[in-house]
């Protein structure tokens, strides 16, 4: 990869992370890239990350041996035809959507399925932009590489290869398979969590008792739900068929639930969460999907002046970093009185080694 010149139409989170991940494993590699954001670009180059900037989509282009489409879903089959001018011979096309079939199709009815390797980098974040990309974000995170039915194993292994250098782990799959497995383990959860705030938004009382009293579980299974509108329009939109199919077989397993429960039937509700807990026990805690884990750990501490700055103190004496911190006032989970979240997985780990020092009582998140 170390004459790889890339470029980048777009570069937001996820584009500029691959990019700043590229340039952390080959300094030698060059990049071009073009946004609509002038001044993102110009901080890009300021950073080291972006070696030249481009205007538009244009003759520079000639120059790329692969390049990301790392715009909004919509928008990225739009650039398909916009790029096709500009390509050398053994050039590769690649983008980072979420969902697959809408930019396979435009690509085979643009006869470019032999210049394309999709891909979907399953790392994400409630925070966009280029300014809040990093060099590690898909560090461990599973990337689906999705190649056409004229994609060769070379060109394959070429987007493979570019997710093994920024230590992502890459995964060839069918794109018709990806956007079934996304629509059950990601797109559904996001619908079912939003549908859940609104449920409990309407069923509040004038008092907002429900939202004042929500913590715990219902934070922690609902916490997708403060994801982009606008984008999660685009997916949805764009995966309808496998989420339709996925929404109605979780109406139908509520359903029994329902009849279970009014027909006071202990033992299937027994087993539904004996079930559920077998399976979920079983889910690997160190891969990231496409929301970002939530580092955190709560803290049992008395509720007294400067236990807070205290703590904080010690943490901060060691260049550990907090992202947020807030009181539980709602402990129904066996939660300490402070919930603490940290940016990184690093930092966690190095604070709670250090308020284990000091005595604290420390719980993990569950």
């Amino acid at each position: 990869m170390k004459d790889t010149t890339f470029g980048f139409i777009g570069l937001g989170l996820i584009g500029g992370s691959i990019a700043r991940g590229i340039k952390r494993a080959c300094p030698t590699a060059r990049i071009m890239a073009y946004m609509r954001t002038r001044a993102k670009l110009e901080q890009a180059k300021a950073d080291g990350i972006v070696d030249v900037i481009l205007d538009g989509i244009g003759e520079p282009l000639r120059e790329c041996d692969i390049i990301f489409l790392c715009t909004p879903v919509e928008y990225n089959a739009q650039y398909l035809s916009l790029i096709r001018p500009f390509l050398k011979p053994g050039a590769l096309i690649s983008d980072v959507g979420s969902t697959k079939q809408d930019i396979h199709q435009v690509v085979t009815k643009l006869g470019m399925e032999d210049v394309f390797v999709g891909g979907h980098p399953m790392a994400g974040s409630e925070k966009t932009g280029y300014e809040n990309s990093t060099d590690h974000l898909l560090e461990n995170a599973y990337y689906i590489v999705t190649p056409t039915a004229h994609s060769s194993k070379e060109d394959t292994d070429r987007i493979v290869a570019v997710a093994n250098l920024i230590d992502a782990i890459p995964i060839v799959l069918d794109y018709h398979e990806h956007d079934r497995i996304v629509a059950a383990i990601s797109h559904l959860p996001h619908l079912v969590a939003s549908s859940l705030v609104n449920l409990v938004r309407d069923c509040d009382n004038k008092e907002e008792l429900m939202k004042r009293l929500a913590a715990g579980g219902f934070k922690d299974i609902t916490r997708i739900a403060s994801s982009s509108p606008e984008m999660w329009e685009q997916i949805c939109m764009t995966n309808t068929g496998n989420i339709i199919t996925m929404l109605e077989d979780y109406i139908a397993s509520l359903n029994q639930i329902l009849a279970s429960l009014k027909n006071r039937n202990g033992n299937d509700i027994y087993q539904l969460f004996d079930t559920s807990r077998t399976y979920r026990n079983s889910i690997s805690e160190t891969r990231r999907g496409s929301v970002t884990p939530e580092y955190s750990f709560t803290v049992d501490i008395v509720d007294e002046p400067g236990a807070i700055s205290t703590l904080s103190c010690i943490l901060s004496a060691r260049g550990i970093s907090i992202g947020n911190i807030g009181i539980n006032h709602n402990r129904e989970q066996g939660d300490g009185a402070l919930k603490i979240v940290f940016y990184d997985e690093e930092s966690m780990h190095r604070a709670w080694e250090q308020l284990k020092k000091y005595n604290y009582e420390l719980i993990p998140k569950h």
